[in-house]
Parts: structure tokens; sequence; C-alpha cells
């Protein structure tokens, strides 16, 4: 907003259209220079002049109330009144439309997160995919747009030959009702160190998995009951995390639709022999070839991924897709992509690998098919007890609430993962998550129930902006504030644009830290009435875009703490 204020004043004087100018208008690394900064580079040819020329003389001429202008170099620095333009922003800010952006105009995007495995713990690994995918959902829905979550859970492929031949050697009914997942996990573990010294076992899991394709009975019957345990734990953990999908579909779900993908690819003349199988050649691209058809005439992941985009595009009617997978299936994605377009499906270009780095817990790397897991459920359960005694020592005389603790200890690892730029990689440390202090979930949710308690104590008041004394806006760390308070709209912009919820983490913390200074120097509650009502105005929209912010990011607000 600083921004365009200052592009609608310059424009009056450059003579330039204030949306053109927008795109240059810079805020200066130290706001000892300015509030916004204008770079006449591009007027240099136009006015036959130095940019130092035209700054000074721009700075000569400016002559707009409120706003003071000095050239430094081939900028003109502005700065602005903090009294005046201090309520301009409380006023906008206060708008609905302020925080409800429009540009996404009905478009539907499909969301493709989490998708976890069947017969496996939720492990921290699948907590990336699947709080990026749901702090995208609500980015997206802020944005106008229509958003669809889907839960693409890997329930088909060789895994269940090994998980079926596990079960039918070393399986025990009465520890698959009492513990369905862990149960299937320690079989599928110990069915890889078995299969180390007997070879012949790979042969035994080839063999259920064809009869599983087949439609065996048998077969049949255990792949729909790991299938339904494994759903049943995976929405336990849902639940604690607060997250919903539109769409669960499994991998199961495509597989009569791969032939039509295979017979398209053939009538295009893409499938070409390599080896005895059956590829798509990406020359063109760079890429080496998707192979689409095994050598022993099974379909492989690729075929299924093909069929999913064009059923979630012409089915669903998705018009964007993003897939919230790992890094590491890079490539894959390429070639996916690739293969749409070369099919001649221009909506290729609106498919996007929203991709991201591992997740280590304290500096460890999790191996599933050596056991070396660490589930959701224990991280959570630690985090949660955490949350109380860190409570306890913190405020001693008060009890914490099971919601508040749950709050806590649930917002502390999810803002332990999107902080982070979602490409890089995380080493998770629930010590160091759970801070009051820092870059934490509880940091956000100790600054908005301190916020909320200084709204409580001063009682009952009007929302309305209109009773605001001016003279009370007129401080550094106030104008600060309501600065960083003024750019929630380009930060969901960018956060859209980037997919990276990590923008939205940044700008809550950034609220966070200018609110502390302004309550650390400024007396909210005070004797005089219009100083209370002026910063209670400034307290009541921190409060509202402090929420938004955790609320997009999937973590709850606590009222107190």
């Amino acid at each position: 907003m600083i921004k365009w204020l200052a592009a609608t004043e310059l424009a009056k004087l450059t003579h330039g259209g204030a949306d053109a100018l927008l795109s240059l208008i810079e805020i200066p690394p130290n706001e000892e220079l300015g509030d916004a900064a204008f770079p006449c580079f591009h007027l240099a040819k136009e006015k036959r002049m130095a940019p130092q020329q035209i700054a000074a003389q721009l700075a000569k001429e400016w002559n707009i109330t409120g706003i003071k202008a000095n050239a430094e170099g081939p900028y003109v620095n502005l700065t602005f009144n903090k009294a005046i333009y201090g309520k301009m922003l409380i006023d906008k800010i206060s708008e609905n439309q302020f925080r409800n952006l429009n540009f996404g105009n009905g478009k539907k995007v499909i969301i493709d997160m989490s998708s976890p495995n069947i017969a496996k713990p939720f492990g921290i690994g699948h907590l990336r995919s699947t709080v990026i995918g749901n702090a995208l959902y609500h980015l997206y829905k802020k944005t106008g747009h229509v958003p669809v979550r889907v839960n693409h859970l890997g329930d088909w492929g060789t895994q269940f030959g090994k998980q079926i031949a596990a079960y039918k050697k070393w399986g025990n009914e009465d520890k698959l009702n009492a513990s369905p997942v862990d149960h299937l996990f320690e079989l599928y573990v110990q069915f890889h160190e078995e299969a180390e010294n007997d070879p012949g076992l790979i042969d035994e899991a080839r063999s259920w998995f064809h009869k599983l394709e087949k439609g065996d009975q048998e077969a049949r019957g255990l792949w729909e009951q790991f299938v339904a345990v494994s759903k049943e734990e995976f929405n336990d953990m849902y639940r604690f995390l607060g997250v919903d999908f539109e769409e669960v579909l499994g991998e199961s779900f495509y597989n009569d639709k791969m032939q039509a993908v295979i017979d398209e690819l053939e009538e295009k003349g893409l499938l070409e022999e390599s080896d005895g199988a059956m590829v798509v050649k990406l020359e063109e691209y760079d890429l080496p070839p998707c192979l689409i058809i095994k050598s022993d005439g099974s379909s492989i992941y690729a075929t299924r991924d093909l069929a999913t985009a064009i059923y979630r595009h012409e089915i669903m009617k998705g018009e964007k897709l993003l897939y919230v997978v790992g890094g590491e299936q890079t490539l894959h994605f390429k070639q996916i992509f690739a293969v749409l377009e070369k099919m001649g499906y221009e909506w290729a270009k609106d498919c996007f690998h929203v991709s991201f780095g591992l997740m280590r817990l304290e500096g460890k790397k999790m191996s599933t098919r050596r056991g070396r897991v660490i589930t959701l459920k224990e991280v959570m359960k630690q985090a949660i007890s955490s949350a109380i005694e860190i409570s306890k020592e913190k405020n001693p005389d008060r009890t914490i609430h099971d919601q508040t603790a749950k709050a806590m200890g649930t917002g502390a690892v999810i803002f332990g993962d999107l902080k982070n730029d979602r490409k890089n990689d995380v080493n998770f440390s629930l010590k160091e998550a759970l801070r009051f202090e820092g870059e934490t979930g509880p940091y956000l949710q100790y600054t908005y129930a301190r916020i909320k308690s200084l709204i409580r104590k001063a009682g009952e008041q009007t929302d309305s902006t209109a009773e605001i004394k001016e003279t009370f806006l007129d401080f550094p760390e106030t104008w600060r504030l309501l600065k960083t308070l003024s750019v929630y709209p380009d930060v969901l912009k960018k956060s859209v644009s980037e997919h990276k919820p990590s923008h939205i983490a940044k700008y809550a913390l950034s609220i966070c830290k200018h609110f502390n200074q302004f309550y650390q120097q400024q007396r909210v509650l005070s004797d005089d009435k219009k100083e209370q009502f002026t910063k209670l105005a400034v307290c009541r929209q921190t409060v509202l875009l402090l929420k938004e912010s955790m609320d997009i990011l999937g973590i709850e607000a606590p009222e107190e703490i």
C-alpha cells in the first residue's frame, strides 16, 4: 500500500501511469532512508538527463502535503507523515476487500497433497506434503480461487504383493486387530530383511501382486482390509492436524483408466519400443524417455499419473493442477508434463510440481524399508506433553487446557515446517519449535493471546476508525507496525505465485516482532480515552491480520495461553 501511495503521487509529477510506476517503487533496506524509493534510471532516455539530475529535479519540484522527498543519487526517497498516513493505512486495512482478494476469478485448482502409503505409518516425513498443501489450499481460497484438496493414497503397486506375502507368512490376527498399521509395518520391514537372504520371497511377492491385479478373492480381501485400517489411522492424524480433503482417490482408482492413455499414445504415434519396453521419447525436452509399459507388459506409475492428470482436468474440471510432492520426483513430473504436452494437451502448461526438500528429525533421515521411521503421532504426542511443561514453567499459577496444549503442540510442529522455504531440507527440532521466543508457532500464539487480552481488558469498543486521533499514531514503532500490516495483499499474491507458504509464515513473524516493539514502547490502556481508542484500533487490525495469517498456515489461535 505504501508503494501504491508513492506511485499515485509520483504519477502527478512524471506524467506516467501509477500502475506502470508501481513496479518500479522499492522499499529502502534502511528505514532511515525513507518509506519508499523511486529509481530514476528509466526516465534518463526520455528526459535526456542523468538519473541523478532527474532525482534532484523531482525532489525539488515535490510539493505533496504529508510526504517529504529527498534525492539520494539516482533515487528519490519518500518519507510519509506518520500521523496522516497512519490513519489512512488503518482505514484501508480495515476494509473487507483488503483481506479478501479476488484475482483467482473462481479458477479451479486441484491440489495433490499428503498421499501416504497404505499399510505404513504416517511418518514425520509425510508432514511436509500435508501442511504445505493445506496452506496452499487456504492461500488459493483466500485469493478467489476454488481449490480442491486431493489425497492420492499409495494403495497399489508391487509393495502390496510384498505386504500380502509377509502377512501370509508371519501375520498375527490379534496384533492386526490391536494395532493394525504398526503390525503391517513390522511385517513389511521383516519382509525386506528376510528377502536379503531368501530371494525367492521377491518371486512370491510378484505372484501375490499378479493375483491382486487379476482380482483373486483372497488377495483382494487382504488388500481391502489393509486399505481400510490404514485410512482409519490416517484420518485420526488428519483430524489432529485440522486437515480435510474434498477427494480421497487412491492410485487403484485409476487402474481402469490407464489403457485409454496407452491407446491414445499409440494412436498419436508417440509410443516407441526400447529394449522390449514401450516409451515416449523426450529428446526435445532434454529428458530421458518416459517408460509407459515395462518389458513384461505391465504398466508403471507414469502411466497412472498420466491417467490421473487427464481425469483431474477433464472430469474434475481442474484448470490448474498442483502436485505437492518431494523434490526427488522432479524428473518424473517433468516427464509427465512433457508427455501431456506431446499428446496435444495445452493445459499441460498449467501443471506444476510443488517440490519440497527432505525433513529430518534432529538430523536423522527416515527409511521405511529399514524401519527407521518416526511417526507423526509420536512427535505430536511429545509436542503436546512438552507444551504443557513449558507452559507450567512460564505460568506456574495457571493450568493449561487440553485444547490449548494441543493447539500449541500442533502449531509448533506445523510452523516448524512452514517457516522454511519449501525447497530447502528441514532439520526439525521439537525443542526449538516449542520455544515462546524466536521463529516459532508458540511465539505467534502467545502474541495473539496477548493482544486479545489487551482488547478484553479495554472492554466494549466500536470497530469504527472514525474516532482515531492522528497525533497518537505519530511514533516510529506504530508506523513500522502499520507498514507491516499494509503489505498483507502483496504477501498473499507472492505466496500464491511462488507456491510458498513460507512468505506468509515470515510475514506473521514480522507482525509479531513489530507489535511487540509497539507494545513495549506504547501505553495502550490509557486514561486518555482517545489515546486508548487509537492504539486499540492498531491492536485490532494487528490481531485480525495475525489471525488471518495463522488460519492460512493451519495454526490455531488460542485466546489465552
